[in-house]
């Protein structure tokens, strides 16, 4: 297949390099990695399986589309949630050839991942769970009467590691209240005595991410396991209900069923509590050099899971103006069940 790519990942996926500006085209055995003069050098040395060519840093199009005359070929496929609309219509501008739509198509490429990968994945995993280790021992020496914006800050240095690592997206710190919020921002909110916290990240490790939930009541033994005793008989309910319905989507990943089943096997536990319409998100996604990749693990999705595929399970409850309880691991799918690996 012929293709054409923008996205960084997808691009590292080809070729062991990426930028931010860069083009990698794919035409029958030939490949090419475009870029400009800033960025030739280094190409040049870590470029594996293509050619690494120089264009004008401010149109580096004008190279791609000479590239594409001179091949002959005939249909090229895209991602088109990459291009804009000026830069594809630049793209596209009186080339005879046709333009395939593939949308996802390099995720579809990486849902398997390979040994390598896996590793990578597993190592990312590790030092994601020492730095929930880690800040959990920070709130617990100086977590009381800090806010959510300050215990943030402090998140993004204990997993970048001293800027060893990278993130694989914004730590979500959320106390009590705000953790009703799947996706919170940080606020003012100060941490009390026995106040619920929700802690959602993840590592950045040679590219791969890790992505990790823990929620946990703040008291004299605080921590991220995931036995949790809350003095709230309500808080304790709805967080037992999530960690039974993660239990029930783990057991119930299986190499050959539907990714939908997985999501059902969490969905009834939470449902059957009561609890049904504040389960508001999908049960899970793919990870790897993305935060989210293919499968998607929710109510209509119907990918086939197969070994090797590794995703997030996550169930949730979201009362509003209350509390929210979310309990996230990643697994690798393997022919005896999912591995946990964080």
């Amino acid at each position: 297949m012929n293709y054409i790519l923008k996205n960084e990942n997808a691009v590292y996926y080809e070729c062991g390099f990426s930028c931010d500006n860069e083009v990698f085209l794919k035409l029958g055995s030939e490949a090419f990695f475009i870029t400009d003069a800033r960025y030739t050098t280094e190409a040049s040395e870590v470029v594996k399986h293509a050619v690494v060519l120089e264009g004008d840093r401010r149109d580096l199009l004008k190279t791609v589309r000479l590239l594409i005359r001179k091949s002959g070929i005939k249909a090229i496929a895209y991602n088109p949630s990459e291009w804009s609309v000026d830069e594809f219509a630049r793209l596209s501008n009186k080339l005879s050839i046709t333009f395939q739509k593939k949308p996802n198509f390099s995720q579809q490429k990486r849902i398997i991942k390979s040994n390598a990968e896996l590793n990578i994945l597993r190592q990312a995993a590790k030092y994601g769970k020492d730095a929930f280790y880690r800040f959990g021992e920070f709130l617990q020496k100086d977590g009381l009467g800090i806010d959510e914006k300050m215990a943030h800050f402090e998140a993004e240095a204990i997993f970048k590691y001293h800027g060893q690592l990278g993130l694989s997206f914004s730590p979500i710190v959320a106390f009590g209240a705000n953790a009703a919020k799947p996706h919170a921002l940080p606020t003012t909110t100060q941490l009390i005595q026995n106040e619920l916290v929700l802690l959602d990240a993840g590592v950045m490790y040679q590219r791969y991410c890790s992505d990790r939930t823990r929620t946990s009541s703040f008291g004299e033994y605080f921590g991220f396991e995931k036995e949790q005793i809350f003095s709230d008989g309500h808080r304790q309910k709805v967080y037992d209900t999530v960690l039974f319905a993660q239990e029930a989507a783990i057991k119930a990943a299986k190499v050959g069923v539907l990714a939908n089943e997985i999501d059902k096997a969490a969905r009834e536990v939470i449902e059957h509590a009561g609890f049904g319409k504040f389960f508001i998100h999908s049960t899970g996604h793919g990870v790897g050099l993305d935060i989210h990749e293919l499968p998607v693990i929710g109510a209509r999705s119907l990918t086939r899971i197969e070994e090797n595929m590794v995703f997030t399970i996550e169930p949730g409850i979201y009362l509003p103006d209350e509390f929210g309880v979310r309990i996230e691991d990643t697994v690798i799918m393997t022919s005896k069940g999912a591995e946990v690996i964080g």
